[in-house]
């Protein structure tokens, strides 16, 4: 292992200890946003007399 590559391993490490919680929650917003839209078409797909 070249100390080059070892640098980037620890940066990206820290990066992923730094940022890793907040991209946790952005992908849970996402998968809420996602369901939520789903749902939304699901009713208005009933109210519409779809399948």
């Amino acid at each position: 292992m070249t100390t080059q590559l070892a640098g980037d391993l620890i940066i990206l490490i820290l990066v992923a200890r730094v940022f890793g919680a907040d991209a946790i929650a952005l992908l849970r917003r996402l998968a809420a946003a996602g369901v939520r839209a789903g749902v939304s078409e699901m009713t208005r797909n009933e109210r519409e007399g779809g399948r």
